[in-house]
């Protein structure tokens, strides 16, 4: 199922909602797709699995274009996908992009998408944080991805609320990648990455990641 439907879609919104209602269509138009196959129930054990795109590496700078979130349960099958969400930046924030967050932004359509979207940073935390009320109590879960606490720098600037929702430990998939590479080299060789740099592309790859570390790494 393509991810970024929900925002490619425009009949369950218009321009004459409030903003509000347009968060609470995404989340509802979302929640009852198919592929989400496991009913909704909030657990502290579930995990919160997160994805930005930014315009660049610094927050006081740059700004976040893409944001996406998935839940897993402790065993790391996922339970659901949240809405990917294009940021909308101005011209002028574009513009301050490297050569090659342009290269790599553009080739993935993602420029664009920023350029056309209506939801701006308060919009697509609102829109985030109530998809995950619905899987995960909030300060239960720590912040789960690759390289994470530089998304949680962004978060903590942009989308403060957003970033207060997770518990403050960290589930760093780099970690054990930095730790087979010293330890295990051979392990690396099994788990090759496609790195579309589309968020919710990057979070399927972490799980995985993960997933592979744990059978093969940590042997569990």
């Amino acid at each position: 199922m393509e991810s970024l439907f929900l925002l490619n879609r425009t009949d369950s919104w218009s321009p004459l909602m409030g903003k509000t209602s347009m968060i609470h269509a995404i989340v509802d138009q979302y929640s009852h797709c198919e592929w989400v196959e496991n009913s909704m129930s909030a657990n502290e054990n579930n995990l919160i699995w997160i994805d930005l795109e930014m315009t660049g590496l610094d927050p006081e700078r740059d700004r976040i274009i893409e944001i996406a979130t998935l839940v897993t349960d402790a065993n790391l099958n996922i339970l659901a996908e949240g809405p990917t969400i294009a940021v909308h930046q101005s011209d002028e924030q574009l513009a301050l992009m490297d050569d090659w967050n342009v290269r790599t932004h553009t080739a993935s359509g993602l420029v664009e998408r920023v350029k056309a979207s209506t939801m701006g940073d308060r919009e697509a935390e609102l829109a985030t944080l109530e998809f995950l009320k619905q899987w995960v109590p909030a300060g239960k879960s720590p912040i789960c991805g690759n390289s994470i606490g530089q998304d949680r720098r962004f978060l903590f600037k942009y989308m403060p609320e957003l970033e207060a929702y997770f518990h403050y430990r960290y589930l760093d998939v780099s970690t054990l990648k930095e730790l087979a590479r010293r330890w295990k080299p051979e392990i690396l060789d099994g788990f090759t990455k496609q790195g579309t740099h589309q968020a919710m592309d990057d979070i399927r790859e972490s799980v995985a990641e993960l997933a592979y570390y744990r059978e093969h790494f940590i042997k569990l």
